[in-house]
């Protein structure tokens, strides 16, 4: 790929012929078609991102947006086939999603789509004769349905979803009006078409099953669930003034609200065909947006009705009326009359109305100001500048300033700046403009017209002719690059002018046809020019003849430039081939491959390349020309390339082409570079101001200083006056509210006066009541006192009950005390007894130990000296009895020496001799460990006994401690009883006193009754006293008995519960003795199992020397057939080890055994405790000592 590489900046045009060509993706930003782009556009910022169309994209034919703004679809036709490509808006830059571009059956392209309400669904119209519906499920691209809609091939203009309905569609076009439910797979129609078939340009869903429909005739037509509910006609008449007005003609009842929806826009070119035959008079309704307070619809060239929903009654009128304004720079004033409004959409929050035209201008609208100017239309703004509406004939650029200079055939001249993305200066001609050239000052442009060539001024706000040129359809200009020159072409003949003295200096002439292009090198000292004829020519301005030719009838020139350094021209035309021409021949020819070049452009720095195609593509080149196909390629016009160039400095590239659009382009170049060129002065900020303009504007301002002096006066006069009304208002106000006050005054003497009376009547009714009050205290209070006196008394007797039962139960508490007391020094006496009596016995136990301790000790002794004594007389005898075997041996050994047959015998005597004095060192070493091992055995018999002290002292206190917890717990269950008792009592006491006080006031009242009536009086006072004196009387006996029966209760609860806390003590106080008996048996039993063990190790040590002494009694009397007898008694010393190994097994077994003991006892202590009422320890007897020592025995055998 090339190095060379252009990114899109700016674009100036709009595609106004795409159906639906402009909508919001939120408040700031709008989408439309440009060229073979789609824009969005910020209104607020001004910044352009492109969202580029396909490659080789023929004609982009419709427009859809979905409703949740996440997807765009887009209807192309690409190489003579349809396709639709869907983006994804919300990716940067925005992404291709889906294309869908195989189908399944016949179409031709697609001119109208939308999206469901859901987004999920599209829906397609193709073009006749086919005119199929299709309902796709696009992300899938899956066919739901598919339905034809004519079959009279009429043309269809848009369809739509319900927008809360995804089965449901509307249809309309030429003829046709059609509601469509999706179901099962299929389209199907609801609705059946009454009256007359009219021509319905556009629809839009005004709620779930209402749409408003416009026709070609102004006809607006209501459909609900597919009948009609309301019309309206518009009339489009001639005024006095030549200005249309729109009347409402004819109007039925409606009861229908418009939510905010926009509608697509149909085809223009086919509504127009169509509607070719209808009324001039009539205005053509292309598009209906509908908004909340009612729907916006075109009517007529240039204007646009408000329809608003009537509060008092259910139809619609006319509100608004929004027009085209009329353009100053418009050479024609009515040209806001002849463009139709194709498309209507409003914004998110409904602030704005956005209009696009037929003449490809965009117009917009705040809605508030159609709220302000009542009564009178508001006018249209434009959205961005005036845009060209027709094919651009006509670039150029400067140097001093950074302007864009194109005309059009739409015949105007517009003046853009690529710095600013802004339109300078614009106006309309008369005639068509066809070429254009821009002074490299930036002040002139030299214009190729119709009629005439046209040099002219850019003044600061006009572009204003000031010289003429009878030079009829000039179609090629060109300013020199140094501006004291220009170049214009008539037919086939070059005419150069020079621009001082405006002076035609020279006419060229050589070419047989028409002459396409023409450019001066870089000097201004040649001009190279191309035609139709196939003829490049390079002339000498100085001479006016040709320089160098080439000519190739064959192909028909469009375009021409030269290389930097004059050199080299470079050439295309109709043989789709780049030439590049020197010294008048053809050096080289690069093919276009299969496209025809229709513009050319060299950089300054003559590493660059671009070409304008026929296709509308701009394909970017390094020069020198690469052999293979090595250039990038930019789809961006919509049509043929007319004009390409670059500017001064090679930082932008400019393209137009015949769809009406102008691309800036940056360009780079070697790895995204830009092509950086040293300015060595700034653009020039001067502008044009012709003198007659400076004078008037002068005047203007002189005028307008006047009138403010005059405004000055005259207001200064009219605050005078005001001053002057304003003081005599506030003296006649001055006076009224003193008036008022003196009034005021008055009434609050008057009331004052009544306020005192008041206060003094008041006063004396207070003194009255408080002196009643008063009185009827006083004899309250006597009452009371009498009454609390008796009560008195009645407390002082019941007080002194209650002492002496306080020290009656005292007394009782007294003697329990020493009752138990005496009872407690009796056990600890018994108690002690016994234990005096078993620390007795336990010293005898231990006194027999000791005994038994000594007696072992001395047999051990004893033991030992018998086995050193033995052992020394054995080797004693067996050193004699060797010395004998040895002199016997020495006398065989004489005796024999000769007899070889004794040798035998001799070899067998010392083998014998030898194993003898092994056994021997057997049996030391067996002795020496049987010392060994008895020591051990001692010391771990010491520690098991201090473990086993340990753990039952632990064992006692933990038991305490439990008593002393259970004890306490006791106690505090016994105090809360008791206080819940003393509580009950108490408030049962408060109830009886209470109701008794209840009672009595109630027939004291009643008494209170007859205080008019002394004798009745008297005999209720008795019936009173009476009733409740002789009552309360018994109340305290039965009160008092009742009190008494209580406090014994509670004193018998007391000492209960003293007596079984002691029976407690006695208990655990027993188990504790218990388990001191339970220790002191279990010392006595492991001194048992010493014993046993000590006898058990003795008897066996016995044995073993009474084995040993048999040996050796055995060992005198040595026979050859006994040797076998030795050998037997030596498997003794295994015997014993063998015994000796299971000692810690049987230590094992004998704790176990205790073990069981100590549980057995423990169960028995637990029996005696569950057993109800106090027992003695004298019952329990411990296991006797020699039962125990039996027993050991017998488990030890």
């Amino acid at each position: 790929m090339s190095t060379v590489v252009a990114q899109s900046l700016h674009v100036f045009g709009l595609r106004s012929h795409v159906a639906n060509n402009i909508f919001f993706f939120d408040e700031q930003i709008i989408i439309f078609p440009s060229g073979n782009h789609c824009v969005k556009y910020n209104v607020d910022q001004k910044w352009q991102k492109f969202i580029p169309g396909s490659d080789k994209s023929q004609d982009m034919l419709a427009l859809s947006i979905s409703p949740n703004r996440r997807y765009l679809a887009v209807s192309e036709t690409v190489q003579e086939k349809p396709v639709i490509t869907i983006y994804e808006l919300s990716s940067i830059p925005c992404r291709k999603r889906k294309i869908l571009n195989n189908f399944d059956f016949p179409v031709q392209k697609f001119v109208s789509m939308a999206f469901s309400p859901d987004s999920k669904y599209l829906l397609t119209q193709t073009s006749p004769p086919e005119s199929n519906l299709v309902y796709w499920l696009w992300e899938k691209q899956k066919v739901m349905a598919i339905m034809r809609t004519d079959s009279q091939n009429s043309s269809v203009y848009q369809v739509s979803f319900s927008p809360q309905d995804n089965t449901q569609v509307c249809v309309t076009g030429n003829g046709m009006f059609k509601l469509l439910r999706f179901a099962e797979g299929t389209l199907k129609q609801t609705n059946f078409q009454k009256g007359e078939p009219q021509n319905y340009l556009a629809h839009t869903w005004v709620s779930d099953d209402k749409i408003v429909v416009g026709t070609d005739t102004g006809r607006l037509f209501l459909f609900e669930s597919g009948d009609q509910r309301w019309e309206t006609s518009i009339m489009v008449k001639e005024s006095t003034s030549d200005r249309k007005n729109l009347n409402m003609i004819q109007e039925s009842e409606s009861l229908i609200q418009f939510p905010t929806i926009s509608s697509p826009v149909p085809s223009y070119e086919r509504a127009v065909t169509t509607s070719s035959r209808s009324q001039i008079t009539m205005p053509q309704v292309f598009a209906i947006a509908a908004y909340s307070k009612g729907f916006a619809c075109s009517a007529g060239p240039g204007r646009v009705l408000l329809f608003e929903k009537m509060e008092e009654k259910d139809f619609y009128r006319e509100s608004r009326e929004i027009r085209i304004p009329v353009d100053p720079q418009s050479n024609d004033p009515s040209q806001s009359d002849k463009q139709d409004v194709l498309c209507l959409c409003f914004s998110p929050s409904e602030e704005t109305l956005i209009a696009s035209t037929s003449k490809n201008q965009l117009y917009s609208i705040t809605m508030s100001l159609t709220e302000i100017s009542k009564g009178e239309p508001a006018h249209f703004e434009y959205l961005l500048y005036p845009l060209h509406s027709a094919s651009i004939t006509g670039l150029a650029t400067c140097i001093r300033k950074p302007l864009i200079a194109t005309c059009s055939l739409d015949r105007s001249v517009r003046i853009w700046n690529y710095e600013s993305n802004t339109l300078e200066l614009f106006k309309e001609y008369q005639e068509e403009a066809y070429t254009i050239s821009l002074h490299p000052s930036g002040h002139f442009i030299v214009v190729g017209f119709a009629d005439k060539l046209r040099l002219m001024n850019l003044l600061i706000d006009d572009i204003r002719s000031f010289k003429e040129y009878s030079v009829r359809g000039c179609r090629e200009c060109s300013f020199s690059n140094g501006g004291h020159l220009f170049a214009a072409v008539n037919g086939n003949v070059i005419h150069i002018f020079t621009t001082t003295t405006l002076e035609n200096i020279s006419n060229l002439k050589g070419h047989t046809g028409k002459i396409r292009s023409i450019v001066w090198n870089a000097d201004d000292s040649k001009l190279i020019s191309c035609g139709t004829d196939g003829a490049v020519y390079e002339w000498n301005l100085s001479t006016g003849k040709r320089e160098t030719e080439c000519v190739l009838k064959s192909c028909s020139y469009n375009c021409v430039t030269i290389s930097p350094d004059a050199k080299i021209i470079f050439a295309v035309g109709s043989d789709q081939t780049l030439k590049e021409i020197a010294d008048s021949s053809v050096l080289r020819e690069t093919s276009a491959f299969d496209v025809t070049y229709t513009a050319v452009a060299i950089s300054h720095s003559g590493r660059m390349m671009f070409v304008g195609t026929s296709l509308g593509t701009i394909r970017a080149m390094k020069y020198p020309l690469p052999l293979q196909k090595e250039f990038n390629e930019y789809h961006a016009h919509a049509g043929p390339v007319t004009k390409i160039l670059l500017t001064f400095d090679d930082q932008f590239l400019l393209t137009t082409a015949e769809d009406g659009c102008l691309f800036t382009w940056k360009v780079f170049d070697k790895d995204g570079r830009g092509i950086k060129r040293e300015r060595e002065v700034g653009f020039a900020e001067e502008v044009l101001v012709t003198k007659t303009d400076m004078e008037e504007k002068a005047q203007v301002m002189l005028e307008l200083k006047t009138r403010v002096e005059e405004l000055k006066m005259e207001n200064e006069y009219q605050l005078r006056l005001k001053d002057m009304n304003y003081s005599e208002k506030i003296k006649e106000l001055t006076d009224k509210f003193i008036q008022e006050m003196e009034s005021l005054k008055t009434k609050n003497q008057v009331l004052r006066t009544e306020k005192d009376k008041q206060d003094v009547l008041h006063r004396e009714h207070v003194d009255d009541l408080l002196d009643k009050q008063s009185r009827e205290l006083q004899d309250l209070e006597c009452c009371n006192n009498q009454k609390l006196l008796l009560e008195y008394e009645k407390y002082q007797e019941l007080q002194l009950k209650s002492q002496r039962m306080q020290e009656e139960y005292e007394k009782q508490l007294r003697d329990n005390d020493e009752t138990r007391s005496q009872a407690l020094e009796e056990l600890t006496e018994f108690y002690e007894a016994k234990l005096q009596e078993k620390t007795t016995l336990l010293e005898e136990a231990q006194e027999d130990v000791r005994q038994q301790l000594r007696e072992f000790e001395e047999t051990k002794k004893q033991i030992e000296e018998d086995e050193d004594r033995e052992i020394q007389d054995i080797k004693t005898k067996y050193e004699k009895k060797l010395r004998d075997e040895k002199e016997a041996n020495l006398r065989l050994k004489g005796e024999t020496g000769i007899m070889r047959k004794k040798e035998k015998r001799i070899y067998d005597l010392k083998k014998k001799n030898q194993e003898l004095e092994k056994f021997k060192f057997v049996l030391d070493y067996k002795i020496k460990e049987l010392k060994k091992q008895i020591e051990p055995r001692e010391n771990e018999i010491k520690v098991m006994k201090e473990q086993i002290q340990e753990m039952e002292a632990e064992l006692e206190r933990f038991h305490k401690q439990n008593a002393q917890l259970e004890l306490h717990v006791v106690e505090l269950w016994q105090k809360l009883r008791a206080a819940d008792q003393e509580t009950r009592r108490e408030r049962q006491t408060e109830r009886d006193l209470e109701a008794l006080v209840k009672r009595f006031k109630t027939d004291l009242h009643n008494c209170v009754a007859y205080i008019q009536e002394p004798r009745l009086l008297k005999e209720k006072v008795r019936g009173l006293f009476e009733k409740y004196v002789q009552r309360a009387d018994m109340v305290e006996i039965v009160g008092l008995n009742t009190d008494l029966q209580q406090e014994y209760a509670r004193q018998r609860e007391h000492l209960e519960r003293n007596l079984a806390t002691l029976k407690k003590k006695v208990v655990k106080e027993s188990e504790l003795h218990r388990a001191d008996y339970v220790r002191i048996m279990q010392e006595n039993v492991s001194l048992i199992k010493e014993i046993n063990e000590l006898r058990r190790e003795l008897k066996f040590t016995r044995s073993q020397v009474y084995d040993l002494e048999a040996a050796l009694k055995l060992t005198k009397k040595i026979r050859p057939q006994e040797v076998p007898e030795t050998v037997s008694s030596e498997d003794v010393p295994g015997v014993a080890s063998t015994v000796r190994l299971n000692e810690q097994e049987e230590t094992e077994r004998i704790i176990e055994m205790q073990r069981l003991e100590i549980q057995r006892l423990r169960d028995q202590i637990q029996e005696q405790e569950q057993v109800p009422g106090f027992h003695h320890l004298a019952g329990i007897r411990l296991p006797s000592l020699l039962g125990s020592e039996a027993d050991l025995e017998v488990q030890t055998k």
